[in-house]
């Protein structure tokens, strides 16, 4: 019944299509639509079919795609083909990312089309370039507060520019993301302008009150996201005498998903932005696109039917586009966003690995892989058509969201463990040489988020300033090792700029009032030229880090075992310093790779009674893959050097 109901509503919608769509070759869209609109009816009808403008606003929604898909590029729609033809292409090891600021990369954009070269010299063929729409010069949160999701801002470059660049991306095959901030727009956006001179229209685009008594049954189950700067989740705004839901900061005010116009709004803008190249969408604060009264406001499960909604949209006009899940929560949610009860990804295709991020920082400080190797284990598993994107570091804090319940079963107690996290990385504890500031300090619970770069947080910056030459040492085999760590996890490792050559902390953001109040600034840096041409010198910081990752990318290329098939296998080593897991080939599963990651001061070993006990035959000899050279023995035991990593294949 319901599936009839669908097909005579797609039967109507199309006879009323407006003349100039029915006049172009869709040939492609409708077989398409055909094939996916059952579930998009299923979705929309589950999220808004008790309106009496249902058909019209189902009506708008197709016309909408139909409109994008027609202005898609012949070159983009013949990609679209091929990676339906190919549909697991985003699992193969070749690819690795780089996220960046294209102002604090390169410039602007038009500058960032000449440094293509700097990413095929590292390996890159992926790159995120950070939020680059129209945003305020005052209050912009790094560009997460848009004002016009379909302009670029005039400091970060033209559309002319980004085309430009998306052509020299697909030239030389790098996949290029954009950001997409899905959950709220700033307050200087056409909406809220027009929302607060009072049309009730755009009042309906947010969640807008007339008094506290609707905003304080909120209040009662929504936590703070930034409690030490943006206390509470809602803003009076004079002039219109009303509340309005900002859940981030008092500029940016959230978008009301419970009308559809917001919707296919928001649906026709990433539609946009991939008819200008983006192979790859980024979804900002997925987590918080549905507000219900009586919870946090968060993973609710209409959030998901929006995601799943937009994917089938985006399958239609677009199905070489991929989504980024940017849903920094717990792991037991994290997973939901590539889709439950699904094989393949019905939401987004890839997700932010926070959980192992944090973990590796917890063993980083700990010298232990307890609560590293226990957070894995749970760890939910995620679906076949689906990825992990892996990283150390990003443009944000790090958070310390590990489960109570790990940290016990690891040995800790959770609440002086996270203190004793926050202080290390901080300078607060005695034994330190990391340099990080907290972030969203929140004075009730104590809780904090850490601020700062790789290279600072794992003691480069201290050690330089001391000149130490063994502290240098110890924190540049830091950094590989945690590279070693994410490029052979399972997924896509996505590199933070200026890693690649060990930039430190940039403090120049106290002197700017914008910036000062947000320790987030401390690792965005302006990408130093000069330092990056050191890394042509084999014997520097930056020759040294940029000749390691650039090997370690081309290594990972070869390796199939590292393609992402659900074919990881965590391994017991034996010894609380050493991380180990088994990567398996899954078109040859007798070529397995054994990575080892000591994240101890000291050299340890990891002992096995025979080759079986790491799914080797007992003939083979073993090999690293990175080095190319045998891995030191001790009888029965792998001996594992300081904060050193191994990816180990029998021969």
């Amino acid at each position: 019944m319901y599936e009839q109901v669908s097909h005579s509503l797609l039967n109507e919608i199309l006879q009323k299509l407006n003349p100039d769509i029915k006049s172009e070759n869709i040939r492609h869209f409708y077989t398409r639509l055909g094939a996916n609109f059952y579930s998009i009816y299923s979705l929309f009808h589950l999220l808004y079919g008790e309106r009496d403008d249902f058909k019209e606003q189902a009506q708008q929604l197709v016309e909408t795609m139909a409109r994008q898909y027609i202005l898609r590029s012949d070159e983009l729609k013949k990609i679209d083909i091929e990676r339906e033809n190919d549909h697991n292409w985003f699992l193969s090891q070749k690819w690795t990312g780089m996220a960046l600021y294209a102002d604090g990369f390169a410039g602007d954009l038009k500058n960032l089309v000449s440094k293509t070269s700097y990413f095929q010299n590292l390996g890159v063929n992926m790159v995120h370039v950070m939020p680059i729409m129209e945003c305020p010069n005052g209050h912009s949160d790094g560009g997460y507060a848009v004002s016009d999701f379909r302009k670029i801002d005039t400091r970060r470059g033209t559309m002319e520019d980004l085309d430009n660049l998306s052509r020299e991306f697909k030239k030389r095959d790098i996949l290029l993301t954009l950001d997409v901030v899905l959950n709220h727009t700033s307050n200087e956006h056409e909406w809220a302008q027009k929302a607060a001179q009072g049309d009730e229209k755009y009042q309906d685009y947010y969640y807008v009150f007339p008094n506290r008594e609707i905003p304080d049954m909120f209040e009662e189950t929504m936590p703070e996201t930034f409690p030490d700067t943006a206390p509470g989740n809602f803003t009076w705004i004079e002039g219109m005498d009303k509340w309005v839901m900002t859940v981030f900061k008092e500029f940016q005010w959230d978008l009301n998903y419970s009308n559809p116009a917001v919707f296919i709004e928001m649906m026709d803008v990433i539609l946009f932005w991939a008819n200008h190249g983006a192979d790859i969408v980024r979804l900002d604060a997925v987590a918080f696109l549905w507000k219900k009264i009586g919870s946090t406001c968060q993973n609710e499960h209409e959030a998901h039917l929006i995601l799943q909604l937009m994917k089938d949209c985006c399958q239609v006009t677009a199905p070489g586009v991929l989504f980024i899940a940017e849903a920094i929560v717990a792991p037991v949610e994290v997973a939901k966003y590539f889709g439950e009860d699904a094989i393949n990804a019905k939401e987004c295709e890839i997700a932010y690995n926070a959980t192992f991020m944090s973990l590796l920082w917890d063993a980083v400080a700990t010298k232990s892989t307890k609560l590293l190797q226990q957070g894995i284990k749970s760890l939910p598993a995620k679906l076949e058509r689906a990825t992990w994107l892996n990283y150390i570091r990003c443009h944000d804090d790090i958070g310390l969201g590990f489960d109570d319940l790990d940290i016990r079963l690891a040995g800790y107690d959770p609440v002086a463990h996270r203190r004793f996290l926050i202080d290390y990385y901080t300078g607060e504890f005695k034994e330190t040489a990391a340099r990080g500031k907290p972030f969203g300090h929140n004075a009730k619970t104590g809780d904090a988020r850490i601020s700062g770069s790789l290279a600072s947080l794992v003691g480069l910056e201290t050690a330089i300033e001391s000149g130490d030459p063994k502290a240098i040492d110890d924190a540049i085999k830091i950094i590989i090792m945690l590279h070693g760590m994410i490029m052979s996890f399972g997924g896509i490792p996505l590199l933070y700029y200026g890693d690649e050559i060990g930039t430190t902390n940039d403090y120049r953001y106290i002197e700017d009032e914008r910036k000062s109040g947000d320790t987030r600034w401390m690792h965005r840096p302006t990408f130093d030229w000069e330092k990056a041409e050191l890394r042509n010198k084999p014997n520097t910081v930056e020759g040294r880090i940029f000749n390691a990752l650039k090997k370690m990318i081309s290594v990972r290329k070869e390796i199939p075992a590292f393609a992402d098939f659900n074919n990881r296998e965590l391994r017991d080593s034996g010894n609380p310093h050493l991380f180990a897991f088994c990567r398996v080939n899954p078109q040859n599963f007798s070529d397995r790779v054994l990575v080892v990651g000591n994240f101890d001061a000291h050299p340890q070993h990891m002992e096995f009674s025979d080759m079986k006990d790491i799914g080797f035959m007992q003939h083979q000899q073993l090999y690293d893959l990175y080095s190319g050279e045998k891995p030191a023995m001790f009888k029965n035991a792998l001996v594992v050097p300081p904060y050193h990593f191994y990816w180990i294949r029998a021969v």
